[in-house]
Order: structure tokens, then C-alpha cells, then sequence
């Protein structure tokens, strides 16, 4: 049995993934997208913020309500893989890419909220 300390260390080498994601709506297929530097950590937040109905996007949050918990995906649309030899800024690089993902995706009014 690991100690409590070996855990701790372990945990601490593990990486976050790195990427771009959305949360799709499957009832009305709205998504909205963002980058970050810690995709489960989003998730989480995003999550939590509207489980207890405090989410920033109104919009997201008006159907989150109206369709339910069971009704929306996490999806993570690309991942960026960390460069251990190169010195890379990782949330200019995911924020970057969601501005790309938002150009082509246009998730705007009826298609989503962005």
C-alpha cells in the first residue's frame, strides 16, 4: 500500500490534457466552445457553475435548466500535446486554437452559445 506522500507525488507527475472542447446540447445540437490548459479542470467548473445555476452564459445556463444534466456532452474537439523541449505558452496556444474552432464551427445564436 502506497503512502499518502507516494500518492501525492504521483498525482503531482501526472499532466493535464491540454486542448480545445465543447459542450454540445444533444436535444438542439448548440454548442458552446472554449480552450484550455486543464480540460478536466473546465469541465468541472463549467459543471459545477451550472449545476448550481451561477453559469456566465445565461443562454447555456436557460437550457442546461429547461433540458436537463443528462442532455449536454463534454467533448473535447482537439488536444495539445505538451512539448517538453520547447518553452510553449500552452493557454495562448489553446485559446489560439479555439479561435479557430469558433471561426469554423460558428457557434452563435441558433447554433450555439459563444
Amino acid at each position: 500500500m502506497k503512502t499518502k506522500k507516494e500518492l501525492k507525488a504521483e498525482y503531482n507527475l501526472i499532466k493535464p490534457k491540454i486542448g480545445v472542447f465543447q459542450i454540445r446540447n444533444i436535444v438542439n445540437g448548440k454548442i458552446y466552445i472554449e480552450g484550455s490548459v486543464n480540460l478536466d479542470k473546465i469541465w468541472n467548473r463549467h459543471k459545477g457553475e451550472l449545476k448550481f445555476n451561477g453559469h456566465r452564459n445565461v443562454t447555456l445556463q436557460k437550457d442546461w435548466n429547461e433540458f436537463g444534466e443528462d442532455n449536454f456532452l463534454f467533448e473535447i474537439l482537439s488536444e495539445i500535446k505538451e512539448d517538453e523541449t520547447r518553452k510553449i505558452d500552452y493557454t495562448k496556444e489553446s485559446k489560439q486554437l479555439a479561435k479557430m474552432f469558433i471561426e469554423e464551427l460558428k457557434p452563435f445564436g441558433e447554433k450555439g452559445y459563444n
